[in-house]
């Protein structure tokens, strides 16, 4: 038997079935696995119980059923709380349960999931991802891992039936470490597409042939292709929620504090965002940070009509 067969012959639970979890899992299902799922959300259980999934009424029950639990959550409480709290994964499961934990979330958070965890004789990794809505979709996202090499190990055939790619960057915490530094970046991109796109138009030059000519180039990136698109077709339908981005670079603000390290750009994009949230479009995706500049421009970002 292989490392895949082997991993296939578990029960996986999986905790968390909103915009990203419902694909991953899917996923998962169409691989051949078996998964026991919960989400407090009702609609996505009964659609994966009809993919094929066994549909769980409570965190404790998928804990009780499964040797492998992922959890795919908002933020840091909502994991703290589903997996520590009375009703929880720790209290619940078997020992020598793996717990994967994909959710974005603050790295010390996971430092003390993982410490309880390995209390109660189980083991867990972080394993935030990047890629947004679509890519969790095709199974092409990227997924950043902390934790031991063995768990990481075992781990890795799941990984790969929802991943692109799945890297060891370190131990627990490494991989939400790495999350947020693919955040800022992220954020500082979308940000820097929109001062520019408002440039082009304030002065002339139809953004859409601005991102013809430059996307080839060194200014050229995956954020750019994927968001300037949206942008000039005025979609703002969510693949990435700006109040999720703005959850992500608190996290980003309160790590770096606790290591001394500057977050000067982060602090200027995190305001954006903050402005836009309280604005009314904290769930629209995060490609609409370019409207931030629309609205001090007093311009659109579309293209220019012949």
């Amino acid at each position: 038997m292989n490392h895949l067969d082997n991993t296939q012959s578990k029960t996986i639970g999986f905790i968390g079935l909103g915009i990203m979890g419902r694909p991953m899992s899917l996923n998962l299902v169409k691989n051949g696995f078996k998964l026991v799922v919960y989400d407090t959300n009702p609609g996505p259980v009964s659609e994966l119980a009809a993919a094929g999934a066994k549909a769980a009424q409570s965190v404790a029950q998928v804990a009780r059923e499964s040797d492998i639990i992922i959890t795919m959550l908002p933020n840091s409480p909502h994991v703290e709380s589903v997996l520590l709290g009375d009703d929880g994964v720790v209290q619940n499961g078997k020992k020598g349960t793996l717990i994967i934990d994909m959710s974005s979330i603050a790295p010390m958070s996971s430092q003390k999931c993982e410490a309880e965890a390995r209390k109660n004789g189980m083991r867990m990794i972080d394993a935030p991802v990047s890629g947004g809505e679509p890519k969790a979709i095709d199974g092409t996202l990227s997924i950043m891992c902390g934790g031991e090499q063995a768990d990481f190990d075992e781990a890795y055939p799941i990984l790969k039936c929802m991943g692109a790619s799945a890297v060891l960057t370190g131990k627990i915490g490494s991989g939400n470490t790495t999350k947020l530094c693919n955040q800022i970046i992220v954020g500082v991109n979308i940000a820097a597409m929109g001062e520019a796109m408002a440039l082009a138009v304030k002065a002339g030059v139809d953004p859409q042939k601005v991102f013809e000519a430059i996307r080839g180039g060194l200014a050229g990136s995956a954020v750019l292709n994927a968001k300037m698109p949206m942008v000039l077709d005025r979609n703002f339908k969510p693949g990435f929620r700006i109040d999720l981005h703005i959850k992500d670079l608190n996290n980003a603000l309160e790590t770096a504090q606790s290591v001394g390290s500057p977050t000067i750009l982060s602090e200027k994009v995190l305001d954006m965002m903050k402005d836009l949230s309280a604005d009314g479009e904290g769930q629209n995706d995060h490609g609409g940070v370019a409207r931030y500049y629309e609205k001090l421009a007093g311009i659109r970002i579309t293209p220019f009509r012949e």
